[in-house]
């Protein structure tokens, strides 16, 4: 059996080399170039907005400042909008400490899903760092609800997302998946699973100014039908997307998560409550961190601290 050591469960990570992409917000529908770059150990995940004063801000949800169609963080009345996507790639390449330079208000959409983060995070390498990782176990279960939008977490060794939508229109309706996350999982059945609305709100997001970037191909559009402008990657793909989502959300947690989520009609809010559930609960987990040898573990049952889960 590996060691924790040899498997580096509790190594920090950065990445090896910068790497950008460029691509349109959709919900600007701005051009936006990303680059990627390494950090030091320690610092976390840090978006820094070069067209803005170069503002610092990272990403952990105590800078959270909105949740309506995408999660934004934000700093100085200086903003960066949807970046569940990236953060879950970043999560689930184990990539700890990264600065993210950004020159506009919004991560670029893309094709709609993490995909091309996860491809962006091989191009630029993963390599560990000196200094341990920790990561937050649920050791009792917490749960929250906003009406009949429902969240937990429960025990679990490692991560595993359930996840529940039920939409009115017929041709989404009730869909639920249940994946036990690892980088293999994430990409082979979250990662290329796309953003996704109904035809009625589309129409609703462009006359209030919003959704100015979605286009055929990063955003499956639906009527009573189904797709009306791409044809679908996996037959219960808005499910998928959703669960890729709340990974994304979970990640400003600012380490790894222990535990099994279960999600019945979210979305970023219910997301973001869970968290803040989590900060009101914290007899429910505990920090895991390799030992003083580095081939062992052990478990710090840690006396409540506000900011603790929501900083780096």
């Amino acid at each position: 059996m590996k060691s924790l050591k040899q498997s580096r469960l509790f190594q920090q990570n950065t990445l090896e080399r910068a790497a950008s992409i460029e691509g349109i917000g959709i919900h600007t529908g701005r051009t936006v170039r990303v680059t990627l770059r390494p950090a030091e150990p320690g610092s976390g995940i840090v978006f820094h907005r070069l067209d803005a004063g170069g503002v610092m801000i990272p990403a952990v949800a105590a800078n959270v400042c909105s949740l309506e169609l995408a999660t934004t963080i934000g700093r100085d009345d200086v903003t960066i909008s949807t970046i569940e996507h990236l953060m879950a790639a970043l999560q689930l390449a184990r990539v700890d400490n990264a600065t993210i330079e950004i020159d506009g208000p919004e991560v670029p959409i893309l094709d709609g899903s993490a995909l091309p983060y996860v491809r962006l995070i091989e191009a630029a390498g993963v390599k560990p760092q000196p200094g341990t990782r920790k990561i937050l176990a649920v050791t009792e279960p917490v749960e929250t609800a906003i009406g009949d939008r429902r969240i937990r977490i429960s025990p679990y060794p490692g991560l595993r997302v359930g996840y529940l939508i039920d939409y009115a229109l017929p041709s989404i309706g009730r869909q639920s998946i249940d994946v036990t996350i690892d980088a293999h999982s994430f990409v082979h059945e979250l990662a290329a699973a796309r953003t996704f609305a109904v035809l009625d709100d589309v129409r609703r997001l462009h006359e209030s100014g919003l959704g100015l970037g979605g286009a055929e191909n990063n955003c499956v559009v639906f009527d009573e039908t189904g797709p009306i402008n791409t044809t679908l990657r996996f037959p219960e793909e808005p499910v998928r997307h959703k669960a890729l989502d709340a990974i994304g959300d979970l990640a400003l947690i600012g380490s790894p998560v222990w535990g099994h989520l279960e999600v019945e009609r979210g979305g970023h809010l219910v997301h973001f409550k869970l968290i803040e559930a989590l900060q009101e609960n914290s007899h429910c987990w505990s920090w895991v961190r390799a030992d003083s040898s580095g081939v062992g573990i052990e478990i710090t049952d840690l006396v409540y601290e506000p900011k603790v889960i929501v900083s780096t």
